[in-house]
């Protein structure tokens, strides 16, 4: 939606999280005279009712779409996103990256290629600052490395000028109504694109590979495993802007890796803890054990339920040398009986299993249960919520009770 449209426009701001308030203090500036309605569930409980009374609807991400009230206000258009706001109004170049994995390491990967060669680069979107506080002062020689998660895809009529499409898996079945939505969704970072464009895509990734034949924009195709898949797309992404192969090795070389993202946290008592606190899919997690090899002895698993399939996971640990798992509710049971089943379909060792209901007690049994010199690994397959407030949150209790109970031992 262009500004101007704006101008004469009832506005609600729908959800007062960190992007809904970006949201309003850039209308307020953009707009000083204008009187904005702002709907968020911590201001009223009947907040969507305020949905009628307004022109134009900018919906936060984390608002469900498919409440009543929502669906009839896309059906009559009203409905708009800070993402959508920004990417008709930007005068600079975009680049936009989405996947169900990877898009937070290869939008930073992305972000230190193009800024350490003296680009005029940022980091925004889901990773970085939210994008509108930055619109006022855009100019065309800025380049923005837009981090897209599907929900601020959704709905969207207007594509970047560069797209990264990394991989799509099985995710968020809670929200969308069946794995259908969720991949159109994720299929706007390149719907929308022309002939003038670039898309960066895994062609290796099935549903990938079958989306993107249609794309009109110049495709460029790579390949490899998360990590390698990561650094893949960042190259690619440089040369797009001509920087030198020199320089965008030298700012690969030096990037840090993120934090619960495969995060070696530390040796204690002799064992080597890794917090991969986002592997939130079982795809992330066979990943995570495809890259630290025999020596994780002992792996915690389990979270909220999102309808997941946990059968080439159970089959990727029984042919692991993994001697223990210890399970979170509620997909820690639903795992169990996967490895249960393919347990009698294929050789193994015996595994020892536990279900906890908190991270003390997992990484309590984790000390008893772990050799020296062998690998405990926080890789849940699951998402986080119920036990935890979000993938943070879980990584964050790890680390403190791997410090804590070995310094208590």
């Amino acid at each position: 939606m262009r500004l101007e449209t704006l101008k004469n426009k009832k506005i609600l701001v729908l959800g007062l999280g960190k992007e809904g308030t970006d949201t309003v203090k850039f209308l307020k500036k953009l707009f000083p005279n204008k009187v904005l309605g702002i709907g968020d569930k911590s201001l009223r409980k009947d907040y969507l009712k305020e949905i009628k009374n307004y022109d134009v609807v900018i919906k936060s991400p984390g608002i469900p779409i498919h409440l009543p009230e929502i669906e009839k206000a896309f059906k009559q258009k009203k409905i708009t996103s800070q993402t959508e706001i920004f990417l008709e109004n930007c005068p600079g170049t975009i680049v936009g990256i989405t996947g169900t994995k990877g898009k937070s390491t290869t939008a930073s990967l992305i972000y230190q290629i193009l800024k350490q060669s003296g680009l005029s680069a940022h980091l925004v979107g889901n990773i970085g600052k939210p994008v509108l506080s930055l619109l006022l002062k855009a100019k065309p020689n800025d380049i923005y490395v837009y981090e897209l998660s599907c929900h601020q895809l959704y709905n969207l009529k207007k594509s970047p000028d560069i797209a990264v499409l990394l991989n799509i898996y099985p995710e968020h079945l809670d929200y969308y109504k069946n794995f259908k939505e969720y991949i159109s969704a994720k299929a706007n970072i390149f719907r929308w694109q022309t002939k003038n464009d670039y898309l960066i895509f895994n062609s290796q990734n099935k549903i990938v590979s079958k989306i993107t034949r249609k794309s009109k924009a110049k495709k460029i195709s790579i390949k490899g495993k998360f990590n390698l898949l990561n650094i893949a797309a960042a190259k690619e992404a440089g040369k797009i802007f001509k920087v030198s192969l020199k320089n965008i090795s030298k700012a690969i070389k030096n990037f840090k890796p993120l934090p619960y993202r495969l995060e070696f946290i530390g040796k204690e008592q002799g064992i080597k803890f890794y917090n991969d606190a986002l592997s939130t899919i079982p795809e992330a997690t066979i990943a995570a054990l495809d890259d630290l090899g025999n020596s994780v002895q002992t792996i915690l698993l389990g979270g909220f339920d999102r309808k997941l399939d946990f059968k080439n996971l159970a089959k990727r640990i029984l042919r692991s040398k993994i001697k223990t798992v210890i399970l979170f509710p509620t997909t820690g049971e639903k795992i169990w009986r996967e490895i249960e089943q393919s347990g009698r379909e294929m050789f193994s060792p015996e595994l020892k299993h536990f279900f906890v209901d908190n991270m003390k007690d997992a990484v309590k049994l984790a000390f008893q249960h772990t050799k020296k010199q062998k690998i405990c690994l926080l890789s849940t397959a699951s998402a986080s919520f119920g036990v935890f407030k979000d993938y943070k949150q879980k990584g964050d209790l790890f680390k403190k009770y791997v410090k804590k109970l070995a310094k208590a031992s």
